[in-house]
């Protein structure tokens, strides 16, 4: 259903399984590199809403459904960062170990150490409420062999209030007539948010990447 259509977060979001199929998606999202496409952000917030509207009304771990996403979501998030992480820990020196590669050279191993032992902490708090490079960003620090106490208190603290934070935005907003009306709406303006928040790196990368060329 996700691939069929990914902005109709209604079909995931409602029923007694979609704690389940949300904490799935999160765990993915925040550890495997195959979890890049998928829209934690419109799924957290059109939960919220759903919530609020009683499209999720039973309790799915006992306690109100709120209470159980609140639980659930942010130990989803953190699971997955911590996989990521050692997936890029240990799978890291292998693949970087190519010399004569563009990408893929053991200089950038140590780039990404200096950076993470800098801006780690920074980095994987803002990281996380931005689509794709909170997915990348578990597996680099991970290769840039960044402390783990440290690399997993910032996961810990960023994991709640993303996770947290979108479900009870969506649920405060859920309360209001004119988002319960018009929730489908709701989740492209998400997606032009998030587009938005997505130009400042691009524009990053590529005057890098010119630089680099001259």
């Amino acid at each position: 259903m996700l691939l069929a259509n990914p902005l109709n977060t209604d079909s995931l979001t409602s029923g007694s399984g979609a704690l389940v199929v949300l904490a799935i998606i999160i765990f993915c999202e925040s550890g495997l590199l195959i979890g890049f496409f998928l829209p934690g952000d419109t799924v957290l917030f059109a939960a919220g809403v759903s919530i609020a509207t009683g499209a999720i009304a039973s309790p799915e771990i006992g306690g109100s459904a709120l209470t159980s996403f609140l639980i659930v979501l942010p130990a989803a998030a953190i699971v997955g960062n911590v996989v990521g992480y050692v997936i890029g820990y240990r799978v890291g020196p292998i693949v970087f170990d190519r010399p004569n590669s563009r990408m893929f050279r053991p200089e950038y191993v140590d780039r990404a150490h200096k950076f993470f032992e800098r801006f780690g902490s920074w980095t994987i708090l803002i990281g996380r409420f931005i689509p794709i490079v909170r997915t990348l960003l578990t597996v680099m620090a991970g290769v840039g062999r960044m402390r783990f106490p440290l690399f997993l208190l910032w996961t810990v603290v960023s994991g709640i209030i993303w996770t947290d934070g979108m479900v009870l935005f969506g649920h405060q907003l859920g309360q209001v007539k004119f988002v319960r009306e018009h929730k489908g709406d709701i989740d492209y303006l998400i997606i032009v948010v998030v587009v938005i928040g997505l130009i400042p790196a691009t524009i990053h990368y590529l005057q890098s990447r010119r630089r680099r060329t001259r």
